[in-house]
């Protein structure tokens, strides 16, 4: 297919959408929802500065932007995306931006990052600065480096233990100055279906990744067992969150995170029987989108049994 139909078939315009698909805003709630969700914990515990929580949720969602761009940037180096990829921002390949352009860009996102961060641990703690640049390094990592972890069959478990336990952790941590067990377990479900995010992506890439060398989860297990596996996990974080609400760690609120099983149900049928890229693309966006009404749910229930 010509790069112009895939444009077509992707709706992408020029201008200013040319930026804003390179920072790919579906994967971004991968860093609202654990600051979100991490800040409501704290809140019931205790309170909230709300400055405190906008500055990590914009240094998270800049790192968030950052490592995608660096995805964009070396798999265009290592030659593994062309003008017919599906589920990048396409800046370079089809919008003709150039890749130092990219990269510098990056960098410019991990420093304003890095500068809120010194905000944070200056109110906080220093020991954030610690994992902040842990965090970041694994970002540049993701995609970077002599061996990429998305490239590996880890990509999965440190998106989502970093993204998800570890900003949810942070997130707390920034406002009470402790740590509690409660809060790692509560992070376990948004780990979950943030790492659901790339291995619904992996399950997309499948054909490609596995021409190019990858070992993904995805190509390990093959496409079939891989939408059983991601159902499998949507199964468990599903039933986490109910055992930890039966148990009352979770409010009995957050009965209504359950409304996102509509979303995860209509990723599940829209990978079935699908085996081109642009077929799956519309499972990788509900994915993404399930995280979203999930951790945006979770977060709402927690400000509700603390307001009534």
């Amino acid at each position: 297919m010509h790069s112009t139909t895939i444009k077509q078939a992707l709706n992408e315009k020029e201008g200013f959408q040319i930026w804003w698909r390179l920072l790919r805003p579906h994967t971004l709630t991968a860093s609202f929802v654990p600051v979100f969700v991490g800040t409501m914990l704290a809140y019931i515990d205790g309170s909230i500065n709300i400055i405190l929580f906008l500055a990590m949720l914009i240094a998270s969602m800049l790192i968030q932007a950052a490592t995608n761009m660096f995805n964009e940037y070396y798999d265009f180096v290592r030659g593994l995306d062309n003008e017919e990829s599906v589920g990048i921002g396409g800046t370079i390949v089809r919008d003709g931006i150039s890749a130092k352009t990219v990269l510098r860009l990056a960098f410019i996102f991990f420093g304003i990052a890095i500068m809120l961060g010194i905000y944070i641990c200056m109110v906080s703690s220093w020991w954030i600065a610690v994992i902040g640049i842990v965090c970041m390094l694994f970002g540049y990592l993701y995609t970077g480096g002599p061996l990429p972890i998305a490239y590996t069959p880890l990509g999965e478990l440190f998106s989502g233990f970093l993204m998800g336990t570890v900003i949810i952790g942070i997130s707390y941590f920034i406002q009470t100055l402790t740590i509690t067990g409660t809060v790692i377990l509560v992070s376990v479900p948004v780990a979950i279906f943030i790492g659901s995010i790339m291995m619904s992506n992996n399950i997309r890439d499948l054909d490609g990744d596995k021409e190019n060398g990858r070992k993904t989860i995805a190509i390990l297990l093959g496409r079939k067992n891989a939408i059983r596996f991601l159902s499998g996990l949507f199964v468990i974080a599903f039933g986490l969150t109910a055992f930890y609400i039966i148990d009352g760690m979770l409010p009995v609120w957050s009965i209504i995170a359950f409304l996102s099983v509509i979303k995860a149900i209509e990723v599940i049928k829209k990978f079935q029987g699908k085996t081109k890229p642009l077929e799956m693309l519309p499972a990788m966006v509900a994915t993404g989108k399930t995280n979203t009404i999930y951790g945006f749910l979770l977060g709402i229930s927690l400000l509700l049994s603390k307001l009534f």
